[in-house]
């Protein structure tokens, strides 16, 4: 018996779509035309010889057919795009210098790094994780060939916007709320060290909300951060990337804190025209990027 062989660009627009919560928006990004994308989910549903979405609302989620399709699909789409690229630019060697947030090191670094040195093996990644002032500095200045940071309002760098992603006031996930409003005293701030443009951001929104506050708690690092915010010391500001399952990001609700306006998110790159191992390097980042972001 012939066995069917799933159609890659069906798979694509499949976990795009997913992703996107959209398959109008997977379209769009895909450059099809959405009656193009729902007759590849057609086929892809003929070949797996069962339904994979069902109606939900006004969209579609998978069916549990569709769940374990999907798994198998990213695996499959990451096998394709790592040979594809590894044909590529077999021959690309040299170093690549790339810097990041923290809230993106654990997440990002391991997948990303990973994928690109197993399709790039003559290719070396120097990796740094440091703040955002500091990561902008070094694109400017050609110490970083490429670094995803904050989007600070300034002219920017070479490179492109990602999106967008929410900002949240960020308290501890199983502890007392760490300011009752009525009790006159001002709000505990868990911040990273000056400058800092959440820290900036954080105090600015509740000067103009009236908002008496203090700085609690102080960090070099996220990590001592989390912690401190974990134990209750105080809330936090920074978007729902990355958190760990010992905060929330919904405290700003719990204690009726001002709402807080979207940062963008940018990946720059040092020069005018990225090389070809840098470009290749700043799409790996991008496909690796939680979705969707605002904007995408």
């Amino acid at each position: 018996m012939r066995r069917p062989c799933l159609d890659l660009d069906a798979l694509r627009s499949y976990v795009l779509g997913l992703d996107l919560g959209s398959f109008a928006r997977a379209a769009e990004r895909l450059d099809r035309s959405t009656s193009a994308v729902s007759a590849q989910l057609r086929k892809l549903e003929e070949q797996a010889g069962t339904p994979l979405l069902r109606r939900a609302g006004r969209g579609m989620q998978p069916t549990e057919a569709g769940e374990a399709l999907l798994a198998y699909a990213r695996r499959l789409l990451e096998l394709n795009d790592e040979a594809v690229a590894a044909l590529r630019g077999a021959d690309l060697e040299g170093w690549i210098r790339l810097g990041l947030q923290e809230d993106f090191g654990e997440s990002l670094l391991p997948a990303v790094l990973g994928r690109f040195a197993r399709a790039h093996p003559r290719l070396r990644v120097e990796a740094r994780i440091a703040r955002n002032a500091e990561l902008l500095e070094r694109v400017r200045d050609g110490r970083l060939d490429l670094a995803l940071a904050w989007d600070t309002g300034e002219a920017p760098a070479q490179g492109e916007l990602l999106g967008r992603v929410p900002l949240r006031w960020i308290g501890a996930a199983d502890a007392a709320a760490p300011w009752p409003r009525d009790d006159g005293q001002p709000l505990p701030l868990v911040m990273l060290e000056a400058p800092c443009l959440m820290r900036s951001t954080a105090t600015a929104a509740l000067d103009r909300a009236g908002i008496a506050w203090r700085v609690a708690f102080t960090s070099a690092s996220l990590a001592g951060i989390w912690a401190a915010v974990a134990a209750g010391l105080g809330v936090t500001l920074r978007t729902p990337l990355g958190l760990p399952a010992t905060v929330r990001g919904d405290a700003g609700a719990a204690l009726a804190l001002p709402p807080l306006a979207d940062i963008g998110l940018r990946l720059h790159h040092a020069g005018a025209t990225p090389s070809a191992a840098v470009a290749r390097l700043g799409a790996l980042v991008r496909e690796a990027l939680p979705l969707p972001l605002a904007g995408t």
